[in-house]
C-alpha cells in the first residue's frame, strides 16, 4: 500500500494555501493514500493529477452510492437521495426528472434578476467605501437567487444560510450532523407547504409537478434530496466562486487591469477563476464498487477516494504555468464542475452569477482594493472559499 500521508500534519497551512502540498504530490505520482485532517481524520486515496483525476471522475466503477458497497452516507440517510449519492440506473432517472423543470431556459430568465439583485446589493454597499465582499455581495446573490428559484421565505435565509455552511465546512462531525437534520426537516416543511399551495412559479413547484410521458414522478424523499442539493450546491459554491475570483484579480493587478482595459476577457476571466481557485476542491467521495487501478495504484473494493478538482486544475502537465494566474489561458476542460455524468448540473446559473456580480463590481468600484487580510479558509476538503474578504474603494 506504500506510505499514508497524514494531510493534518501539515497544521493550518495546509488549509490557507494548499497548492504547494499537492505540488509537492503530484511530483511523487498521481495517486496516495492520505489521511484526512479533522475533524474527518480518517483515510481515503487521493487522486491529484489532472487526467487521472478527469478519468476517475467518469469511471463507473467508482461508485456515489455507498450502498454498493453496504454504506448508507449520513446525508442520505436523514435527507433522502440526490444526484450525488447515486449511480446509473437511478441516477439517470433523477436527473432526467430534474433536467425537466431546471431548463436553460429557466436559467436564462434569471438575467434580468441576477442583474437587479447585483445593482440593488451594489448600491447598499458602495455608498459605504468599504465592506466584506463575502457578506455584502459575495453571499447574498446567490442565496437570493436560489431561494427565489425555489421559492424559500425570506426569513428563512439566515438560519438556512449557518445550517448549509455548517453541513458543507462542518466545524465538528456533531454540528455537521445536526445542520443536515436540521436542514432535513425544514425542507420536509418546505415541500408540505407547496403543495398545500397549489402549483407555483419556483423551480420547487415544478419539481413537485414534473411528470414523464410513463408518469414517473420524484417521490417524496427524492423531492427533499432534489431541493437539498439545489440549495447547497446553487449556492454556497457560487459564493465562494466570486470571493475566490475578486480575492485573484485584487492580488493580481496587471490581470485586473487587462479586464478593466478589455471587458470582453470577463467570461474567459471567470473561467480562470475556476481553474485557479475554484469553489470546490475535491469531489464528494466515490467507492471502489470491485478492485480497480488508477495510474497503476491498486485501489480494492470498498476503499474511499477523494478527486482532487483543485489539484488537478493545477497540474504543469496539463496547463503550463498552471500556479500563475492568467485570464487570457485556454481554460481547457478545467474540473471545476466536475467531469462526466456528475458535472454539475448548476454550472450554467454559477457562471451567469459570477460574470455579473464580478463584471458589474469593476465597472461600479473602479478604485476596488483590499482592505487588509482575508477572513480564515473555509474547514474540511470540499469547499474552497475564506470566511470574508475585506475590501474598499
Amino acid at each position: 500500500m506504500g506510505d499514508i500521508i497524514d494531510l493534518g500534519d501539515y497544521g493550518e497551512g495546509f488549509r490557507a494555501d494548499p497548492h504547494p502540498v499537492y505540488a509537492a504530490l503530484r511530483a511523487r505520482g498521481p495517486v496516495h493514500r492520505v489521511r484526512l485532517p479533522a475533524p474527518a481524520d480518517y483515510e481515503s486515496w487521493l487522486v491529484v493529477g489532472y487526467e487521472e483525476a478527469r478519468a476517475a471522475l467518469a469511471d463507473p466503477r467508482l461508485a456515489k452510492d455507498g450502498s454498493r458497497i453496504g454504506l448508507t452516507p449520513l446525508d442520505e440517510e436523514l435527507i433522502g437521495p440526490y444526484l450525488l449519492v447515486t449511480d446509473p440506473p437511478r441516477h439517470t432517472r433523477l436527473r432526467a426528472l430534474v433536467t425537466r423543470a431546471f431548463t436553460p431556459r429557466r436559467v436564462e430568465l434569471l438575467r434580468p434578476r441576477v442583474q437587479r439583485i447585483t445593482d440593488d446589493l451594489l448600491d447598499a454597499m458602495l455608498p459605504l467605501g468599504r465592506a466584506d465582499l463575502v457578506e455584502s455581495l459575495a453571499y447574498p446573490l446567490p442565496i437570493t437567487v436560489i431561494c427565489e428559484l425555489l421559492g424559500v421565505p425570506e426569513p428563512d435565509r439566515a438560519e438556512f444560510r449557518r445550517l448549509s455552511t455548517e453541513t458543507v465546512a462542518p466545524t465538528s462531525t456533531d454540528s455537521g450532523q445536526d445542520a443536515i437534520t436540521r436542514l432535513g426537516a425544514y425542507l420536509t416543511g418546505l415541500i408540505e407547504d407547496k403543495r398545500r399551495a397549489g402549483p407555483g412559479d419556483d423551480l420547487l413547484s415544478a419539481l413537485i409537478e414534473t411528470t414523464t410521458e410513463d408518469g414517473d414522478r420524484l417521490s417524496p424523499k427524492e423531492l427533499r434530496g432534489m431541493a437539498y442539493l439545489l440549495l447547497l450546491a446553487g449556492h454556497e459554491t457560487t459564493v465562494n466562486l466570486i470571493t475566490n475570483g475578486v480575492h485573484a484579480l485584487l492580488t493580481h493587478p496587471a490581470q485586473l487591469a487587462a479586464l478593466r482595459a478589455d471587458t470582453s476577457l470577463l467570461d474567459g476571466a471567470v473561467e480562470e477563476m475556476l481553474r485557479y481557485e475554484g469553489p470546490v476542491e475535491n469531489a464528494t467521495f466515490r467507492y471502489a464498487a470491485e478492485p480497480l487501478e488508477i495510474a497503476g495504484t491498486r485501489i480494492e473494493a470498498g476503499e474511499p477516494v477523494l478527486i482532487g478538482l483543485t489539484s488537478g486544475n493545477r497540474d504543469g502537465t496539463r496547463y503550463p504555468g498552471a500556479d500563475r494566474f492568467d485570464i487570457r489561458r485556454e481554460p481547457r476542460a478545467h474540473l471545476a464542475f466536475g467531469h462526466g455524468i456528475h458535472y454539475c448540473l448548476g454550472a450554467p446559473l454559477a457562471r451567469l452569477e459570477a460574470r455579473t456580480a464580478i463584471g458589474t463590481l469593476l465597472d461600479r468600484a473602479p478604485g476596488l482594493t483590499l482592505d487588509g487580510p482575508p477572513g480564515a479558509w473555509l474547514p474540511g476538503m470540499l469547499i474552497r472559499g475564506m470566511r470574508s474578504l475585506p475590501v474598499r474603494w
